[in-house]
């Protein structure tokens, strides 16, 4: 089971069972202010089952519930404002037979103090009774008004990937004035992740079409198709950047591993950028204290406008991206971002040696590079279009290496370089 602040995870059945989610809602409930809490799921096998469960132990802690029934995660957010808490039953872009829980407290995910109460074993004293209400939700009405209207009629090709977006994005889109063919609306035909798989369907069928949009189960995140070829997660990422610059905001913030492409893109056009830890909380949380107007992360194709909603909207995103009215301009975006390459790569290491081999190879490259920054891991800045993060992963015992240029050779270079540090870093702690 994967235990973060962005939620948690398991293989329902195996190390997820019904009497985890029985724990993690008992212990959500007392965090709910409001005493009232949206709740929806994805299309997973299990999400039906875990969600009257979750909904009976909230109910059984004095919380109302207003059950959404199978909706994107955005959606549920987006309600969460209503009420003023939610609950998703989710594993966002894992593989089906994972499934999991996404909690909201105040429009937000928790906090590291707020999440160590979810976990707790502890048995819930006395039993109170809650209501259930089965409502909808006006996410499309909404997400309407910050789009605007738009004056053409763009053809657009959903691949909807059997996940929860299946009703959503084909109705926002078509009351965009969208000409919308949606493939895999009911069947799991392809990866759950869209970043990671091919899209051969949706890729060919891009071909007839102005632009093509894949989502993964629960519809926060968004690959963009166009003319044949899946593009990058960084080049959604800098599309939802070029309409936020349209209506007017710029302070931005992303994650550290995001391509550079899409801060020389935001900064070229009048806007400045922070950087965050990696993770979908994290740019949230630096959001939140900077007070930017939006935000992401590249690695997902992440795009966050908070004054919509506080997670990644990959609905909106493909509702921004429509609506964009110059053609060009979206094929000069992510031909920009193509220009850069990232090389990503990892390695076997135990959860408990992280810290130390990251000291390590820290003091390896002391000197070799212009700038070191250790906000998350340890990164390199070699030049103005090249740099290279490692970073422990919070959830396997791995460490990561991320290598970006606009040099392909040179990437590949310092990619074998660094690896190599990293290894001699390890092989000295053993």
């Amino acid at each position: 089971m994967k235990k973060s602040i962005s939620g948690i995870r398991g293989i329902y059945g195996d190390d997820l069972t019904l009497r985890d989610i029985l724990q993690f809602c008992s212990n959500f409930a007392p965090l709910i202010r409001s005493k009232k809490c949206a709740v929806g799921n994805d299309t997973r096998p299990s999400s039906n089952i875990i969600r009257e469960v979750a909904v009976a132990a909230l109910m059984s802690r004095g919380v109302d519930v207003y059950n959404l029934g199978m909706v994107p995660t955005p959606v549920v957010f987006r309600e969460a404002r209503k009420y003023g808490a939610g609950l998703i039953i989710t594993s966002s872009h894992n593989p089906i037979q994972w499934n999991g829980l996404k909690f909201i407290i105040d429009g937000r995910g928790p906090n590291e103090a707020e999440f160590a109460k979810i976990l707790e074993e502890k048995k819930p004293s006395g039993v109170q009774f809650g209501r259930e209400y089965h409502v909808s939700s006006d996410y499309t009405k909404q997400a309407l008004k910050i789009i605007g209207k738009i004056r053409h009629s763009p053809k657009v090709v959903i691949d909807i990937g059997g996940g929860a977006a299946a009703n959503v994005a084909p109705e926002l889109l078509r009351s965009l004035g969208c000409q919308v063919r949606t493939i895999n609306q009911d069947s799991f035909n392809r990866g759950a992740d869209p970043t990671a798989d091919k899209l051969v369907q949706l890729a060919s069928l891009s071909k007839r079409a102005d632009i093509g949009f894949a989502f993964d189960l629960d519809g926060d995140r968004l690959v963009v198709v166009k003319d044949g070829k899946k593009q990058s997660p960084d080049a959604t990422l800098a599309l939802g950047m070029s309409k936020a610059l349209d209506l007017g905001y710029k302070r931005f913030c992303l994650s550290i591993d995001t391509s550079i492409a899409v801060e020389k893109y935001i900064t070229s056009h009048g806007g400045t950028v922070i950087r965050s830890k990696v993770g979908e909380a994290n740019v949230i949380d630096m959001m939140r204290k900077k007070n930017c107007k939006a935000g992401g992360e590249g690695s997902s194709g992440g795009f966050i406008l908070p004054e919509f909603n506080m997670c990644r909207d990959g609905i909106l995103t493909a509702g921004l991206i429509a609506a964009m009215p110059d053609k060009k301009r979206i094929d000069e975006i992510i031909s920009f971002v193509s220009s850069y390459y990232q090389l990503r790569t990892k390695l076997q290491v135990p959860s408990d040696m992280h810290d130390t081999v990251l000291e390590k190879f820290q003091k390896k490259i002391k000197g070799k590079f212009s700038e070191v920054i250790t906000l998350d891991g340890v990164k390199t800045i070699v030049d103005e279009d090249t740099w290279c993060l490692v970073r422990k992963s919070n959830t396997e015992d791995i460490i990561r290496i991320s290598v970006e240029s606009n040099d392909l050779r040179k990437a590949g270079r310092i990619q074998k370089e660094i690896t190599s540090l990293v290894k001699e870093s390890y092989g000295k702690t053993r």
